[in-house]
């Protein structure tokens, strides 16, 4: 039976968490203003689904053709998301950067398609919670892709919206703030053999 739970939890830790989105988001939103930000958040939003639906298509055909990749993909996504848990804990406050982000729709969109961390994002959702009971099923495999993508484009907002009080409490409780994210992101590569 599909795990709303183990699914959502992943989903939601990982795109809260971190990235080059919502880092990008929190700083233009702060440069800016989060009205002239908005336009990167739409980029990311529209190139995050691009990806998501070419990674979820992807997914699911190399799943036809190498049936047992599965295991691979999950040691490798526990992996990854533990060593995006130690540079998380080890990671210093978040400073400014001098004005030198860059903003707008097509920025936002071109990200998408080198950020590393959406990749691993939609292939480990695939890998370890949808594709198990959804294989080959298109229109369910689209929305999931879809829904992955709107999750991640909440949390790029949220990091927008609130950037200025995320950069003073990853500043000020830096440690505290880095070791609980760590520890989420912990829980998810765990919450993938179980």
């Amino acid at each position: 039976m599909f795990s709303w739970m183990n699914f959502l939890s992943y989903a939601v830790v990982t795109a809260v968490t971190s990235g080059p989105n919502n880092i990008m988001s929190m700083s233009n939103a702060g440069r800016l203003g989060f009205r002239r930000a908005f336009p990167f958040n739409l980029g990311v939003w529209a190139g995050f689904s691009v990806v998501m639906l070419i990674c979820t298509f992807f997914c699911n055909a190399l799943s036809d053709i190498i049936p047992k990749i599965r295991t691979p993909m999950l040691i490798l996504g526990a992996i990854y998301m533990l060593w995006l848990a130690w540079k998380t804990f080890k990671s210093p406050p978040v400073e400014d950067n001098d004005g030198k982000t860059k903003g707008g729709f097509i920025y936002g969109l071109v990200l998408q398609f080198v950020n590393p961390k959406i990749y691993i994002y939609c292939i480990v959702s695939m890998e370890a919670y949808i594709l198990p009971y959804y294989h080959g099923k298109w229109i369910e495999l689209t929305l999931f892709a879809l829904l992955l993508a709107f999750i991640g484009f909440v949390f790029t907002l949220c990091w927008a919206l609130f950037g200025s009080a995320f950069k003073l409490l990853f500043s000020k409780y830096s440690r505290v703030t880095n070791t609980i994210m760590a520890l989420m992101v912990v829980y998810c590569a765990i919450s993938l053999f179980l």
